[in-house]
């Protein structure tokens, strides 16, 4: 059979110092950008000033990437991290869980507006607008990386993926297009909210809803209470969206709602000239930290790029996997 695409792009953007730029590491980078730029012009609506943009932009890149670490390693790697524990901060080496990722955001946004005393619905229904658009550029840096590949098809857009054979459904392009398209509905509904949260809910549903049809073409490896890991994700995670939207539908207005919508807060001059550099530093830290994250499970690095990439294996850090420790 031949097919209209094969995947041969690199998923590896350069070498600096021994150390791979990816381009899937670039989607998370752009994707922090975007939600830290998103802020600074939503900052006087949403009453934050530089300093707790810049706050809340570091807060939210590492609960990002914490939390996709950790379900990555909990739900999806346990039996390999189990045997090297010492790889678990490796990000590096890849391995990222997305319903991690979204975990993280929410507990990190969560940390930041509890520390602030802002609203965590009003902050959170901003952020899922630029976080649908780090996740639509997360499935395409997937797809650059030949990582996450669809059941076995004939139909002619699909693609023959690097170390696994036939022609497979490009799903990981199908849940970016997903995200992307989300983004001008959760706009609509900021426009038409009448109460805080009704835009985190929507996303949180339709995100996890529309998920559980892509995944449907979507080869998994591993199984949590009967059904595809991921696939369990998106029922609960659907189901906690409509449980969201039920009670936001129920929810009486308090009185001082007003003071729970975006309200202009003129910028202090004297605190934003004391902003902390060290803050700016963390950011761009993070920044360039991404780009090392590579799309794929730790375990798989070496056999997936090693033959095009010798030193792929990080070995200055962590000597190459003999063939009975993968």
């Amino acid at each position: 059979m031949e097919g209209p695409f094969v995947h041969g792009i690199d998923p590896i953007i350069a070498e600096v110092g021994g150390v791979y730029l990816w381009w899937y590491g670039l989607s998370y980078s752009l994707g922090f950008l975007e939600i830290h730029l998103w802020l600074r012009r939503a900052r006087g609506r949403l009453g934050l000033d530089l300093e707790e943009v810049y706050r809340l932009s570091i807060l939210f890149a590492l609960g990002v990437l914490l939390g996709g670490r950790l379900v990555q390693v909990g739900f999806y790697e346990w039996p390999y991290y189990l045997h090297h524990p010492e790889r678990i901060p490796a990000l590096w080496l890849g391995g990222m869980a997305t319903h991690g990722l979204l975990l993280g955001a929410v507990v990190a946004t969560w940390g930041f507006c509890r520390k602030s005393g802002k609203d965590f619905l009003t902050i959170a229904d901003e952020l899922v607008i630029p976080g649908a658009f780090l996740m639509g550029l997360g499935r395409i840096g997937n797809f650059i990386d030949g990582q996450i590949v669809g059941r076995e098809t004939d139909i002619w857009w699909a693609v023959k993926f690097p170390d696994i054979e036939g022609f497979r459904h490009p799903v990981v392009l199908y849940d970016g297009l997903k995200n992307l398209l989300l983004i001008p509905l959760l706009v609509f509904v900021q426009k038409k909210r009448s109460t805080p949260g009704v835009v985190l809910a929507h996303f949180i549903f339709w995100y996890a809803f529309l998920r559980i049809f892509v995944d449907l073409y979507r080869m998994y490896w591993t199984e949590l209470l009967g059904l595809a890991t991921g696939q369990s994700f998106n029922v609960i995670m659907s189901c906690v969206g409509v449980a969201l939207l039920i009670w936001l539908s129920r929810r009486k207005r308090p009185a001082h709602a007003a003071t729970l919508q975006p309200v202009k807060v003129p910028p202090d001059q004297r605190r934003e000239a004391r902003t902390n550099w060290v803050s700016r530093i963390i950011l761009v830290a993070i920044l360039l930290f991404a780009l090392t994250i590579p799309s794929n499970r730790t375990q798989d690095i070496p056999a997936r790029y090693g033959h095009r990439h010798p030193g792929l294996h990080y070995s200055w850090l962590y000597p190459p996997l003999a063939p009975a420790d993968k």
